[in-house]
């Protein structure tokens, strides 16, 4: 039987679409892949896969490569995945080379909360990970810098941007010349009204932050890999309202936090959380304010298990 190699581009209820060097083509998985009881998802965007070619024109998944990273979180209880003991993690895209957190300066106001979550997730799987403030036309240039300015000292990248005036699109394209990007954030952020930018012809659906509740509406429904023309190709997904860490231990989180995790062998305790042992230098340097508060507050609600 002759095979194809390719990466799925789209997946939507059950059907995968996959790009190879003969074309696209519409995939299911071959049954006896669907057998196999894993933690996370069998198939994602971004998945190496082997297909073969069937009559009708469409094509089977046969195998699927093992992932070399992913950009996950666990699967909201209640969910279809979950009541069917089909794994605890929805894979958001599979193998990529960074993730590009999107948030809004404005409309909605950012969520920093949220972003220090991402983050964690981007520093448990080793994923460079690359600020996006975008709609940054909305407020003032000071004001802007003033709202993400604890990121750059801890070695995140920011990008300014603005897709409706045009700001900061050039350094975001360069940013993802040559590889797999990730675009995550909540919705209403501008991530579909970013990556239209950032290569007209898209055309991917927009849709305005809802005044009535000051929240975005989702408009992407589902992630789609798209290739950029000047190289590389990124993962648009859907707006997430509530990101729950997945595999991500609390015992482990201080080491996912850049600026403490420098500091925890010169803590007085081995197994210090950090939260109210005695001789704790995470907690002497934020009292110094050699850590931020608000950053501490995000460790101290994840340990505590507010996922």
């Amino acid at each position: 039987m002759k095979t194809l190699i390719g990466i799925i581009l789209k997946a939507h209820s059950g059907f995968f679409t996959v790009h190879t060097e003969a074309g696209d083509f519409v995939c299911q998985l071959r049954g006896r892949l669907k057998k196999e009881r894993r933690q996370t998802d069998l198939a994602a965007i971004g998945d190496q896969v082997e297909i073969s070619r069937q009559p009708n024109g469409a094509g089977m998944i046969e195998a699927i490569a093992p992932r070399r990273s992913a950009l996950a979180r666990r699967a909201p209880l209640g969910s279809k995945r979950v009541r069917e003991g089909k794994g605890k993690a929805q894979v958001i895209v599979a193998n990529p080379d960074q993730a590009v957190f999107v948030f809004a300066c404005a409309e909605p106001s950012p969520h920093l909360r949220m972003l220090d979550r991402f983050l964690v997730l981007a520093e448990a799987e080793r994923l460079p990970a690359l600020i996006c403030a975008n709609k940054c036309d909305l407020i003032t240039p000071e004001a802007a810098r003033e709202l993400f300015q604890l990121y750059p000292p801890l070695g995140y990248r920011v990008i300014f941007t603005s897709a409706h005036a045009g700001i900061g699109l050039d350094a975001l394209r360069e940013a993802l010349r040559g590889k797999i990007s990730v675009f995550a954030g909540p919705s209403g952020v501008g991530k579909s009204s970013l990556l239209n930018a950032v290569q007209p012809g898209l055309g991917l659906k927009t849709s305005a932050v809802s005044q009535a509740t000051a929240k975005g509406r989702h408009t992407t429904v589902y992630s789609e890999l798209f290739t950029l023309d000047g190289g590389g190709s990124v993962a648009d997904t859907p707006g997430l309202r509530a990101l729950t860490l997945w595999d991500v231990e609390p015992e482990e989180l201080d080491g996912y936090f850049v600026e403490i995790r420098n500091l925890v062998s010169r803590c007085g305790f081995s197994d210090c959380t950090h939260i109210h042992e005695p001789g704790c230098a995470v907690r002497q340097a934020v009292e110094n304010g050699q850590i931020s508060s608000s950053r501490y507050e995000s460790y101290c609600r994840l340990r505590a298990g507010d996922f």
